[in-house]
């Protein structure tokens, strides 16, 4: 690959990698849907990730910790949901 053509590619990959961060991906999970819907080689994505996280490291830190409470929230909602479907179940 030229200059231009990998300069080219490596910006649509940093763009896919944006969209990503809009659904809220984690880095694995975004690797993995470029993988199998771009045919994008994860090394590359991950190598992208990581340059876009030296550029903009508060705006990473900030999507991490957002990242991980969303998580937290979401397994608590389904433990909760989890043990109202059990109660309701052990009633009937």
């Amino acid at each position: 690959m030229e200059d231009s053509s990998s300069a080219a590619y490596i910006h649509m990959v940093h763009r896919l990698i944006e969209e990503c961060i809009l659904f809220n991906m984690s880095k694995e999970e975004c690797m993995e849907a470029l993988s199998k819907h771009a045919n994008i080689k994860p090394v590359i994505t991950a190598t992208v990730w990581k340059e876009l996280e030296k550029e903009n490291k508060e705006f990473f830190e900030v999507y991490s910790t957002r990242k991980a409470e969303r998580v937290s929230e979401t397994e608590t909602r389904q433990t909760i949901q989890k043990t109202v479907s059990d109660s309701t179940s052990e009633r009937v």
